[in-house]
């Protein structure tokens, strides 16, 4: 067996312990840290450098070697800890990422930067542990290094790190098969010498002579088999080392909670080989293995296997349902009784198999900590990162396309949102900021805010900006027309250019990005109260609740979220404005009018208003009247991606397959909007075009 086919699964690992290293070190107090999260960070680094050493991923190990034994002496109170060595472990950190990336393309990481967080962290344990060489990198042979005659000063410290003294270990390996067995035993070998082997599937015993740390042993070993086809006893004591967990969460949901939780069980390196208390609800190591064990890692894209079949079998379903609803009930009714039971059966393992791809937002949020406290003190601010509704799901697929949008928000929330200081003291305010990110379900959607309790948007400098521009503005506009004014390209009312902002890149960016989502972008804001900028996204784009509508020959889909009424137009509530456009007044509230026809060349639709019917629906924050022939009725279907498959078509978001087997699209309710004032505008340039030739003929 090729080791390399672990690979994948050390990297997903690697990532997730560092994420909670990350996580952990901006949650610590300086000046009284926890201790379990101190053992916790130690033990991320540790799993690390001993999954590293087993892959030949030097460079990292190296590093990672140097972090953990400045770790170990922080968690031991001898190394006491300030914001600016916090700061150092944080950017040790960002170089094993970058490490971790380089051996993921298959590269080597960079020299020059490996030397100088070499450098940094050897100078950290000079200057406040008077160690000097006593912290080196980590050598590659597990071999004692000679006796230099300086009193062990060139060698590593191994009461640092775990080490213990040489001594015969038995290592059972428990349902393990030949391959894997071969590999282990291979791996072994690095860690001292092999005396004897023997035994089976079962039961396979290995005698190893080592004075390698145990939990190095089976951190490496755990990224091959699971905990509990391990156990290792020291020979002739017969004590049992309890078993340490691979070194990260299997599941995404895991992936908040501490590094390498399962290594909270025990920790034979705590200083006396005690292990440190348990704190209040930890897990037994029992029940911990009983949960790791109940999980596994599945590759996205068997889930979306999965989801592409279910959706397939939601189509079939459909067809058989529309064939069985035209047979007799009494002659087939055990038929027709089966299809109602095939159809609730299908949307229950619909919904089960869409909640394999639902993540929590936990795994957005937990990437802001650190960009909130670097990029406040490069802007001299102090800000306080509050957090509500982690626990919230959204569809990976969506999850993973909002961090950009999203970092871009709080980018700017910092920067133009929250005062300094000084400015904040003198209009009343703390001198604290609070940037708030929050999610939660409404309905159908998910309602993702960024607020900040800053000086909030300056309408005036707003509207000077948009005239400068060349933007078409008034002073009548509505504070909230006024506010997506900053969603123009190249907008931007920063009076100097940072690297943080100001070239009027990127609000744009976040908006048509969350658009092509599905989604829409709205700002709330008070002056010297703040702004609240809302997304609204669908919970996922595999499936969608949509209202059957019918214009002329043709069946549409309306999103079920976008509608918020249905009504037939009277002439008395119908007004007619300057050149073509229209307005239907819906209980003192003026809509502009669209005819679906209009908008997508439909033929054979009713053209008369008051034949038609006006589906009231929202979209981008904005209302109107949709005038279509009938509504057909409600029904789940599968979105399929009509950009993919076929082209990009204005004022449509995608398709699906209805249950007789037909194609229908899915109106973009936005884009509509857009696409209607589109066509207006040239009918209108035609018209008076039009006149202009005939008064000259």
């Amino acid at each position: 067996m090729d080791i390399s086919d672990f690979y994948d699964t050390f990297f997903e690992e690697a990532e997730e312990l560092l994420a909670d290293m990350e996580r952990l070190l901006l949650d610590l107090d300086v000046d009284d840290p926890d201790g379990e999260d101190l053992n916790a960070i130690f033990r991320a680094a540790h799993s690390i450098k001993g999954g590293a050493g087993t892959f030949g991923f030097t460079v990292l190990q190296e590093t990672t070697h140097l972090l953990e034994n400045l770790l170990d002496h922080t968690r031991r109170g001898e190394l006491k800890l300030r914001r600016d060595i916090v700061d150092t472990f944080l950017e040790t950190k960002d170089m094993l990422h970058d490490q971790l990336d380089a051996y993921r393309n298959g590269g080597e990481p960079d020299a020059e930067a490996f030397e100088r967080i070499s450098r940094m962290l050897q100078q950290m344990a000079l200057d406040e542990l008077g160690q000097g060489e006593a912290v080196k990198t980590t050598k590659p042979d597990p071999e004692p290094a000679p006796d230099t005659g300086d009193s062990g000063q060139a060698e590593i410290d191994h009461d640092d790190v775990g080490v213990a003294a040489a001594r015969r270990l038995s290592i059972t390996l428990a349902n393990v098969s030949d391959k894997d067995r071969e590999l282990l035993v291979e791996e072994l070998q690095h860690f001292g010498t092999i005396s004897s082997q023997s035994g089976d599937v079962a039961r396979y015993r290995v005698l190893l002579d080592s004075n390698e740390s145990q939990n190095d042993i089976e951190a490496v070993l755990c990224f091959i088999i699971e905990p509990e086809q391990l156990s290792i006893e020291v020979e002739g004591t017969g004590a049992v080392e309890d078993l340490a967990a691979p070194p990260a969460a299997t599941s995404v949901s895991e992936m908040a909670s501490p590094a390498a939780q399962a290594f909270s069980e025990t920790d034979k390196d705590a200083p006396g080989g005690a292990a440190p208390p348990r704190g209040p609800g930890k897990p037994s190591g029992k029940s911990a293995k009983g949960s790791e064990s109940s999980t596994i890692r599945v590759p996205v894209d068997k889930v979306d296997q999965i989801i592409n079949l279910v959706g397939e079998l939601i189509i079939t379903q459909s067809m058989l349902e529309q064939t069985a609803s035209d047979l007799d009930i009494v002659s087939h009714g055990p038929l027709v009784n089966g299809m109602n039971l095939l159809q609730r059966n299908a949307r229950d393992l619909q919904e089960s198999v869409m909640s394999i791809r639902m993540m929590p937002m936990d795994y957005v949020f937990s990437r802001f900590p650190r960009l909130v406290r670097d990029l406040a003190a490069k802007l001299g601010k102090d800000v306080e990162l509050v957090t509500e509704g982690k626990s919230t799901e959204l569809d990976k697929s969506l999850i993973e396309r909002i961090i950009d949008p999203l970092t871009h928000l709080v980018r700017n929330s910092l920067d133009h949102g929250l005062e300094s200081p000084d400015k904040r003291e003198a209009a009343g305010k703390s001198p604290t900021g609070r940037l708030t990110l929050s999610a939660q379900h409404q309905g159908g959607n998910i309602l993702i805010e960024v607020i900040d309790d800053g000086a909030g948007l300056n309408r005036e400098r707003i509207l000077a900006k948009a005239r400068s521009s060349g933007l078409a503005v008034t002073d009548s506009m509505s504070d909230d027309d006024v506010w997506q004014l900053i969603f123009a390209p190249g907008f931007s009312t920063a009076e100097q250019v940072s690297d943080v902002s100001g070239r009027g890149v990127g609000m744009d960016v976040v908006k048509r990005n969350i658009q092509e989502m599905g989604g829409h972008v709205e700002i709330l804001s008070k002056p010297g109260r703040g702004t609240t900028t809302r997304i609204v996204l669908p919970l996922t784009l595999a499936i969608l609740d949509g209202m059957s509508i019918r214009c002329g020959n043709e069946t549409f889909l309306l999103p079920l979220n976008a509608v918020l009424e249905s009504l037939q137009p009277q002439t008395d509530d119908i007004y007619s404005m300057a050149g073509d456009d229209q307005l239907l007044k819906v209980r003192d509230e003026y809509l502009p009018i669209i005819a679906l026809h209009h908008a997508l060349d439909v033929t054979g639709a009713k053209t008369e208003l008051t034949a038609a019917i006006a589906v009231i629906v929202q979209g981008e924050g904005r209302r109107y009247a949709l005038l279509v022939d009938d509504l057909v009725g409600q029904q789940q279907v599968v979105v399929k991606n009509l950009e993919t498959n076929y082209r990009k078509v204005p004022g449509i978001s995608a398709a699906t397959i209805l249950g007789d087997g037909s194609v229908a699209l899915i109106l973009d309710i936005a884009d509509l909007h857009r696409l209607d004032r589109c066509k207006s505008q040239q009918r209108h340039e035609a018209k008076h075009q039009h006149l202009q030739e005939v008064s000259l003929a």
